[in-house]
């Protein structure tokens, strides 16, 4: 028999965010802000000119395969049983997930390849490794006593700015869950990583200040206090060392602090961002600086094309 869900969780899954008016209102993520702050040459053509330039890569599709895969398995383990969960074929799902997606990006890429069958292969079986593990550990990172599955790819849309009524940031949370005796969530989000985040990884608030947007407009989205959320991100490594003694943990749990102080410094951030990109009519005609650097221009779709970016040093 199915628990009876609570009446937050009712509100939450019901919740249908207003559509976005594009000819009037600016859509802005969390993607745009972190591509801004790398390089406002990039964000100006990729989304102020609408050069669409991103080339697929098995990482993303990978990532987005698996996301799939681990939120259908949470599904099933909340609203029927972690036994129901475990005889789903998470493994052909991950497969047929994978082809999905690479065709997607197949298409979109002009149906040109981005990767190798050997390469794709690496990834399922890397996935199935994951998945095996989670499966057997499942315990450890999700608890079903007194918590609902609130849901997968909860929607955000919220203007952050009373001054910019035009701009409108959106996001989707990977899992949120709730818990009723305490009357808390937890936001969870999904990080696929060949080899987990290491110490200085986990110092880089970069990392941190999505999900602490996101905590921050899910509370002011539904009502609820700030400090009744917690957040976490969940790092699956599809790479591990499995000889020696202590053999490394497939799947890693990272909470960042979220307090006044990092909440402050989010907003300030996204803030600056929209007060230099957007004016009460749309886009600020402004010529955004690039920052050319040995990182930014690497993994930069512009950098072939001098017609868009001609900056001096964006082949280092």
């Amino acid at each position: 028999m199915a628990k009876k869900l609570p009446p937050i969780v009712k509100i939450i899954r019901n919740h249908k965010p207003e559509p976005i008016n594009f000819g009037y209102q600016k859509n802005i993520s969390y993607s745009q802000l972190s591509m801004f702050r790398s390089c406002p040459k990039k964000w100006a053509l990729q989304y102020k000119e609408g050069h669409k330039k991103q080339t697929p890569s098995i990482h993303m599709v990978f990532g987005t395969a698996f996301h799939e895969v681990m939120q259908h398995y949470l599904d099933v383990m909340y609203e029927k049983s972690g036994a129901e969960a475990d005889r789903e074929n998470i493994i052909e799902l991950l497969e047929e997930k994978l082809r999905a997606e690479y065709l997607t990006q197949y298409k979109k890429n002009n149906n040109q390849h981005f990767s190798s069958s050997e390469e794709i292969k690496e990834f399922f079986e890397d996935g199935v490794q994951i998945l095996n593990y989670f499966k057997k550990n499942k315990g450890k990172y999700f608890n079903k006593k007194g918590w609902f599955l609130v849901g997968c790819e909860i929607p955000i849309s919220i203007m952050p700015n009373n001054a910019y009524k035009n701009v409108i940031y959106n996001g989707f949370l990977d899992v949120v869950l709730y818990h009723e005796p305490t009357d808390t969530f937890q936001i969870i989000d999904i990080k696929t990583s060949t080899k987990g985040w290491n110490s200085y990884a986990k110092k880089d608030e970069e990392k941190h200040f999505q999900l602490i947007l996101y905590k921050k407009y899910f509370a002011e989205q539904f009502g609820l206090e700030e400090k009744s959320i917690d957040i976490e991100f969940l790092i699956v490594r599809r790479k591990v060392y499995e000889d020696g003694e202590y053999p490394q943990k497939r799947i890693q749990t990272f909470s960042p602090a979220s307090g006044k102080n990092k909440t402050t410094k989010a907003t300030n951030i996204l803030n600056e961002f929209i007060h230099e990109a957007f004016n009460y009519k749309g886009y600020k005609e402004t010529l955004h600086t690039p920052r050319p650097s040995k990182w930014n221009c690497h993994f930069c779709a512009f950098k072939e094309d001098d017609k868009l970016c001609n900056v001096p040093g964006k082949n280092l």
